[in-house]
């Protein structure tokens, strides 16, 4: 049988073709790509490459390479056809049982129609359409020349000879440009359903796409009204459609600049409108009809009227992996109207499941981290705010084959969903599914923002760094379970507990099979529900239920508060001593030209932190007349700080306080220990930069001691954990 092109183009492109090969010869990361010793032919120095972007293979030795059918084929030994089942197998991508399902259409000549004085033209367009052939190509963002040809050899019968994108654009090149239509509609035309009673002369002037009224000329081509059409050419051409609407229509440009969104995002996207009116479309693409259904984009009612999809929405384009618009989402402009998004139906060359918003654009960008957002519009805020690798799902739930492919691209995936009850939920549907793909060596974390903000109006109200740090801070799955689940089940009763541990049993089942992770975050959820575990470790988990805005510094403040004995004796001078830091072995050259207080301990006036240094200084001067009550004596100390510190911390005290409490917490003294060993780390990291050779090889030193002495206190906790 004949397999669409398309198709075999996803399949290659979704694959999994580290797992595919990883079971015949061991793969390492080796920057943007996996190495490893072909098995093809046998070596002993690695010399075969993998580009999981790219999802094909080379070997510099043996000169063999190909993607994922053709390692299949020739590797495994399998027919073409067992390749492409297996393929769709491991993908999800249905592989057509009709020989004739593909993305061609017949087009057709239009009717003509009566001109109407409503009815208006725009200049025809200087430029053609560009073709979706301007992005297929895999060989535009890899230097290696070996690159360039895999995905393009057509040595399968099943291909057209337009697969290269070379023969497309001599193609697809020489079709004429469409003359833009537009149509003053008005609100009064805009229902809940299409209008049964609009006449066949209703609307007229109908162009064609060589720019010709059909009523006007009786003399056209019948030849090239009937010609086949393309689906990805009239993707390509609608796009540009609903992009020339947003330039003209005020409204609709107003939405996105009020969101913020730039000139050239709007470019990089293509983002677009679609008017008023029930047939705009029909009206832009009068031979195009059958095409138009077939993509979902034209609909008909039950009465045989055809009617638009999308009206009044704004528009964002929905590519593939090689940039082609393969169909469209819509965004009401008023959220009154419901649904608010409107996705176009699964076609012949889209199909929701396997498709993720911005993926092809963060892949131009050389996107290496990737996090999963909610919305098309947290996805171009990330991009515009240059934090990469942001996707969203087709308002689906995420799926197992896409998150296998995100932790084939970088072993650590994040997700960001909202913190309202129905985002909450979409995050931990989510944990579910992607369990079974996480390896020992992918690494899932999860990001709620504070203040119920998603990316778009984080970005908006404290800019891209924070946003980057928030990311950067994104919490651990397991750390995530235990937070997740101790909100839904009373942690003060036995009850509550087993029925916690009894879900966080039926979760590590999902984990992969011989997933040592399975254990360990079994053990981890019991020690934190009380089986031989130290109070100072479930302090540091009370920690996740705070909003993720606080720092490191805010963090320790806050157990300053709750613990104010502990500044008795200093912290700082206590890691100095038990490091080792206050007794190194200098060499001679330095020890010649070092200062004398050159290996001091930091005090807290050194990391520059004037809220912390506030209030440690505040607490060390009122430390003879707090009450013994913690809450009493943290609202004392509060009262004593300048009015912007009061309020930080003010404002998380009391969550704080009623959660160690809960937990039955009496002292944080190991929290506070981890706090400050992280400021000291990061106060050295930036003295190592000093360019004074002396002060930095000390520090270096420095920091490379405490480096030591923080493995070996994880490494003793680690050791009574596993004998408890």
């Amino acid at each position: 049988m004949s397999i669409p092109n398309h198709i075999l183009e996803q399949l290659n492109s979704q694959a999994d073709l580290i797992s595919l090969i990883g079971r015949h010869t061991t793969l390492k990361r080796a920057g943007n790509e996996y190495k490893g010793c072909c098995p093809f032919h046998g070596e002993k120095s690695p010399s075969f490459y993998v580009n999981p972007q790219k999802n094909i293979y080379h070997c510099f030795g043996c000169s063999v390479g190909g993607n994922a059918i053709s390692f299949l084929r020739d590797y495994e030994n399998l027919t073409f056809m067992e390749a492409v089942d297996e393929l769709s197998k491991q993908t999800g991508i249905e592989v057509p049982k009709d020989e004739q399902k593909n993305v061609s259409y017949q087009r057709s000549k239009p009717k003509a129609r009566a001109p109407v004085a409503r009815i208006t033209t725009i200049a025809p367009s200087k430029q053609p359409p560009s073709t979706a052939a301007q992005s297929t190509s895999l060989s535009d963002s890899a230097p290696p020349d070996y690159y360039s040809d895999y995905n393009s050899q057509a040595n399968y019968t099943d291909y057209d000879p337009y697969h290269s994108p070379e023969a497309y654009d001599q193609h697809y090149g020489q079709l004429p440009a469409a003359i833009p239509y537009s149509a003053d509609y008005h609100a009064s035309d805009y229902h809940n359903q299409p209008p049964e009673w609009h006449s066949a002369d209703e609307h007229s002037l109908t162009l064609d796409h060589a720019g010709i009224g059909a009523n006007t000329n009786d003399s056209v081509n019948d030849s090239v009204n009937e010609q086949e059409g393309n689906l990805y050419e009239l993707l390509e051409q609608i796009q540009q459609f609903y992009q020339r609407n947003l330039a003209t229509h005020p409204h609709a440009k107003h939405y996105f600049s009020a969101r913020g969104v730039s000139e050239q995002s709007i470019e990089t996207f293509g983002l677009g409108y679609a008017p008023f009116g029930w047939q705009h479309l029909e009206h832009e693409f009068p031979q195009d009809i059958e095409g138009l259904k077939a993509l979902g984009l034209v609909r008909q009612s039950d009465s045989g009227r055809d009617y638009d999809l999308l009206r009044d929405r704004i528009i964002f384009p929905i590519r593939d992996n090689q940039g082609r618009t393969i169909g469209f989402g819509g965004r009401a402009l008023d959220d009154e109207v419901k649904p608010k998004y409107i996705n176009s139906s699964d076609s012949p060359v889209f199909h929701k499941q396997h498709v993720l918003y911005g993926y092809y654009e963060s892949r131009q960008q050389r996107a290496d981290s990737w996090l999963v957002v909610e919305g098309y519009m947290d996805v171009i805020a990330l991009y515009q705010a240059g934090i990469y690798g942001a996707v969203a799902s087709m308002g689906t739930a995420i799926n197992e084959s896409q998150i296998s492919r995100l932790l084939t691209l970088n072993p650590t995936l994040t997700l960001s969903f909202d913190g309202d009850s129905a985002g909450q939920k979409a995050a931990w549907r989510t944990l579910e599914i992607a369990l079974p793909v996480l390896a020992d060596d992918k690494e899932l974390r999860f990001l709620t923002l504070p203040n119920n903000h998603d990316p778009d109006t984080f970005i908006k109200s404290n800019g891209a760094d924070a946003m980057r740090e928030q990311i950067k801070n994104a919490v651990p799955l397991s750390q995530y379970i235990f937070a997740y689940l101790s909100e839904r089940y009373d942690m003060s009763l036995a009850e509550g507990k087993a029925k916690l541990m009894s879900q966080v049993r039926t979760l590590t089942t999902l984990l992969p099979k011989g997933s040592s992770f399975r254990y360990l975050l079994n053990n981890d959820i019991y020690q934190k529900l009380g089986g031989r575990r130290s109070q100072n470790a479930a302090a540091k988990d009370a920690l996740l239920d705070f909003d993720g805005e606080m720092t490191i510094s805010q963090q320790l403040q806050l157990c300053f508060l709750f613990q104010p004995q502990a500044l008795i004796d200093d912290p700082i001078e206590a890691i100095w001593q038990q490091a080792g830091l206050n007794n190194l072995k200098l060499p001679a050259h330095i020890e010649q030209k070092a200062s004398s207080d050159a290996t001091r301990a930091v005090v807290w006036e050194d990391l520059q932190d004037s809220g912390l240094l506030e209030l440690v200084s505040t607490i060390k001067r009122c430390a003879k007349h707090l009450p013994k009550d913690a809450n009493a004596a943290a609202h004392f100390v509060l009262s004593n700080l300048d009015a912007t510190n009061q309020a930080t911390l003010g404002r998380h005290w009391s969550s704080f306080y009623k959660t160690l409490m809960s937990r039955n917490i009496l002292s944080v003294d190991e929290l506070i220990e981890n706090l400050v060993s992280q400021l000291l780390e990061r106060h050295m990291r930036k003295l190592i930069k000093n360019p004074d050779y002396v002060k930095a090889t000390i520090v270096r030193m420095q920091s490379q001691r405490l480096s030591d002495w923080l493995r070996a206190q994880q490494a003793e906790q680690s050791a009574q954990m596993i004998s408890s």
